[in-house]
Parts: C-alpha cells; sequence; structure tokens
C-alpha cells in the first residue's frame, strides 16, 4: 500500500466516524462556505481555527488558494475545493491543464493532510443572468476533472460536482411533484446527472429563500422560514409548511422523473443576509438559521428525502468586495463580520452548543475614526463628489432604507463613507483628507445598529495591499531581490 492510498483509507476512516456520529444524531455533518472576497480577510489560520472553535466538520471554497489550502492541512475539516467559472473553458478543452490543477490542488494537498472530499467544478455556471455563456464547458471541464482524479488515483477518494442554483429546475405549480429541469437545459442537466450518478458523484444545489422574499414582494413571509405557514402547500399525500422543503422536494421530483431518485443531493449553500436591504438583518437571519438547523437536526429530512441533510451554511464571514449587482446585501450573508465577531447567537448542534464563538487573536488598526467635520456645512458643493468617491471604492452597503446604518442623519450617512473609505485603506492620513472636508477622532461614532469599523491590522491585509499599493509591491520585489543577492553572497 503506498503512501497515497495509505492517507486515503485515513482520510476515509475519520470521514465515516464523523459521518456516523452525526447521522446517529439525526443531522448531517454541518459545513461553512469560505469566500475570500475581501478587501481585508482574516489570516487563513484564524478562519480555520473559528471554524473548529466552532464545531464545523467541513468547508466549502470556492477556488484553490494556497494560503487557505495550508492553512487546512491536518485540520481535520472535510474540504470541498472550487473550480471558479473563469477557469471552465482552459479545464474543459484541456485534459492536460485538468491533470495539471488535480495534482497541484488536489493530489499535493491530500499527501499534506487537506482532507479534500469533493471538487466543485464551477459556481451556478446556468445562472439566466450568465446568458449561456457556461453552457458550452461545464459539462466538459466536469468530465476532465473526473478523468484527471481518476489517473490521479482518487477516482473513489475525491468525487466531482457543480455547485447550481435552483433555478435549474422549477414546478410548473406550486407542488413539487410537478418540478423537473428548466426545458432551456433540461437534456444538458440529465448528462451531468447521468455523469455524477455513474462516478458516485453527488448534485449539489444552492437553496435562497431570501432572494425569494427579495424579488416577489408579495412572497409570503412566514413560508420562508420554518415555524409553520399560514398558508401551507399540500401536494399529495405531503404538506409543505416551508420553501426550503418544498424547493427541495422539487429537485428531487426532478431527479425521480427522470431515473435518478437515488442519487446524493447536497445543500451547497443557505443562509439569510444581515444588511443592505429591509428584509436583511440580524433577526431575521438567526430566525433563518436557527430555523434551518432546529429543522435538520430533527433528522426526519424532507418529506421527499427523509434522513440527514448534508449542507453548508452561507456564509462564514462577510465580504466587502462581492459584486453587488445582485443587490447590497450580497456583502452581507456571513454568521461573522469581516473581523470574526458573531453577528447572533447561534446554536449549530455541534459542540459550540453555548452559542458562536468569535475568532481569536485578532489584531486592529488604531481606535481611530475619519469623520465629516462639524464645522462644514452640508450645502459644501465638494460634499457630494467627495461621498460619491468614498462610496465607489469602499462598502457603503449598509446605508439605505431599513439597513443597519438607515437611521443616520446626513452627517451620519456621510461620516460613514468617509470612515469606510479611511478604514479600507488602512487609516492612511491622506485617506480622510476629502478635500479638507473630513477629519479623524478617537471618539467611536457607532450608534445602535451602526457599527463604524476599525480595520484589521495590516498583515491581516496583505493580499489586498499587493493589489492596490504599487508602491508596497515594489518594496517586497527589492526585498526579494536583496533576499536572493545576500544567499548567493
Amino acid at each position: 500500500m503506498d503512501s497515497r492510498s495509505g492517507h486515503g483509507a485515513a482520510v476515509a476512516a475519520v470521514v465515516l466516524v464523523s459521518w456516523l456520529c452525526f447521522a446517529a444524531a439525526g443531522v448531517g455533518a454541518i459545513g461553512a462556505n469560505w469566500g475570500t472576497q475581501a478587501s481585508h480577510p482574516l489570516p487563513p489560520e484564524t478562519v480555520v481555527r473559528m471554524l473548529k472553535d466552532n464545531g464545523f466538520q467541513k468547508v466549502k471554497l470556492f477556488d484553490a488558494e494556497e494560503g487557505t489550502m495550508n492553512a487546512l492541512r491536518k485540520s481535520g475539516l472535510e474540504v470541498m475545493v472550487g473550480i471558479p467559472n473563469d477557469l471552465l473553458l482552459t479545464m474543459a478543452t484541456s485534459m492536460k491543464a485538468a491533470e495539471k490543477w488535480v495534482d497541484t490542488n488536489v493530489s499535493s494537498y491530500l499527501n499534506d493532510g487537506v482532507s479534500i472530499r469533493y471538487v466543485a467544478v464551477g459556481n451556478e455556471p446556468f445562472l439566466e443572468t450568465y446568458n449561456g455563456t457556461f453552457l458550452q464547458t461545464t459539462f466538459p471541464a466536469i468530465r476532465n476533472i473526473q478523468g484527471a482524479l481518476i489517473k490521479a488515483g482518487l477516482g473513489n477518494q475525491v468525487k466531482v460536482t457543480c455547485p447550481l442554483n435552483a433555478d435549474v429546475y422549477s414546478s410548473s405549480t406550486s407542488k413539487p411533484s410537478d418540478g423537473d429541469f428548466r426545458t432551456d437545459i433540461h437534456d444538458l442537466m440529465l448528462t451531468i446527472v447521468k455523469f455524477l450518478s455513474d462516478n458516485g458523484g453527488a448534485f449539489t444545489v444552492n437553496i435562497y429563500p431570501f432572494i425569494s422574499l427579495y424579488i416577489d414582494p408579495n412572497f409570503p413571509v412566514d413560508y420562508a422560514f420554518f415555524e409553520g405557514a399560514s398558508s401551507p402547500i399540500v401536494d399529495g399525500s405531503f404538506t409543505y409548511t416551508n420553501m426550503f422543503d418544498a424547493n427541495h422536494d422539487t429537485l428531487i421530483w426532478a431527479l425521480k422523473k427522470n431515473g435518478f431518485e437515488n442519487l446524493p443531493v447536497i445543500v451547497g449553500e443557505i443562509g439569510w443576509p444581515t444588511d443592505g436591504d429591509r428584509n436583511a438583518n440580524a433577526q431575521l437571519a438567526q430566525r433563518f438559521n436557527q430555523g434551518f438547523m432546529t429543522h435538520i437536526a430533527s433528522g426526519r429530512g424532507t418529506p421527499m428525502r427523509p434522513g440527514p441533510v448534508d449542507a453548508y451554511l452561507f456564509s462564514l464571514i462577510d465580504e466587502d468586495e462581492k459584486s453587488i449587482q445582485p443587490g447590497n446585501f450580497e456583502r452581507h450573508w456571513g454568521i461573522f463580520t469581516y473581523d470574526g465577531l458573531p453577528k447572533y447567537q447561534l446554536n449549530l448542534g455541534t459542540s459550540n452548543s453555548g452559542g458562536l464563538v468569535r475568532a481569536r487573536g485578532v489584531k486592529y488598526l488604531e481606535k481611530k475614526w475619519c469623520v465629516l467635520k462639524p464645522s462644514v456645512n452640508l450645502n459644501d458643493p465638494k460634499l457630494a463628489d467627495n461621498v460619491n468617491y468614498a462610496c465607489s471604492m469602499a462598502d457603503c452597503t449598509s446605508l439605505g432604507y431599513k439597513t443597519s446604518c438607515g437611521m443616520l442623519d446626513t452627517r451620519g450617512n456621510i461620516s460613514y463613507a468617509f470612515n469606510n473609505y479611511f478604514q479600507k485603506n488602512d487609516q492612511d492620513d491622506v485617506a480622510c483628507g476629502f478635500q479638507n472636508l473630513a477629519t479623524t477622532t478617537g471618539q467611536d461614532p457607532s450608534t445602535g445598529t451602526c457599527r463604524f469599523g476599525i480595520m484589521i491590522e495590516v498583515d491581516s491585509a496583505f493580499s489586498w495591499r499587493l493589489q492596490g499599493h504599487g508602491s508596497n509591491l515594489l518594496l517586497i520585489l527589492l526585498l526579494v531581490l536583496l533576499q536572493l543577492f545576500l544567499s548567493f553572497s
């Protein structure tokens, strides 16, 4: 038995024991999505410790960033590693590229103690908003990555999947039993589903009751949660009192109708944002996520798929550089803030039954904020352009109707924008200029639900600073050259 197969057996044993423990409790192992689209991400080691402190057993990634993967070594966390959509064409058209990707991002990390269980090929590639961009490349990429895994001797240990939005299926009525795959991609979906089934993979779906509420003001609010709906959906012998069960079972019916009713299903993303929209706040997020956890802890599963539910909460931490094209709430899905503070109490039904545990050892910059000068007249013609600039370069999604900072007056709104830009630029004095409209203060301007944050220390923001500051890049290049010179001298 070579070292790779020996390691595989060890990983399989750990996964099996974990699964048995949670199956006995009636709960599938709970995971979290770890996204890194943040200007100042927490150090990967801090995040891994936070995952373990909070009792998560697995983590879903959107790429295979080296720092993230290294931090997961010997962590005991089961990993779903991701291939971004912009790599699908390369993976689809070059078997050599797929093999290289697997060697670099799966085999090497497995040998180094990262418990990779799944490769997620793409992320919601069939969203209708993509206008078919990835329709031709997704399945060939899945096939090539599977082939590369088999060639690497990992075909039984690591499985491919493709996280899909719930818009790939629908019901012609409100009943799950009328569910089937979307007409325009029906044949493609069956090709993918058959391939996943033939290769022991799983169907991964992202389900978002919040989005239904966001796009339809007439959506029944109580149906989004888990306390019982006033107008449940009756489908034959089953009664659906919440959207999650109904949506999930619409997928199960779509699979069943096409001959794949036993294909494993993973809930790749499920959650509720806390800001950026009138229905996005900590109270509703706590209500939804705790309701979901309690619901799956029962072990009942859904009417069409009883038993443990395999799910990843979305998401672990807020990301202030996510695209807000879908809505301002996109940057606020985390159950933790950007600096690892719990937004609300949540019992995950694991070792953290006392509630969420904050990130340890987080280092902050000075207790200093940038605010509008009290002497500035609100009619100053320079104000509008400066606020617009601050918000275009930083994150103002907490400002707006019924958001966490929606109660601020005009001066408060301006100060919030200025401070966010100031913090994002590591409290650089120049970043609190705004044509002499702003000043720094040591008095925290936070009020009520509106938090004027202080940024994490510079070292934690290393990757962002490389992107944003050419002078730092030059300094690092000089240091590297100096080290090379010394090593050869």
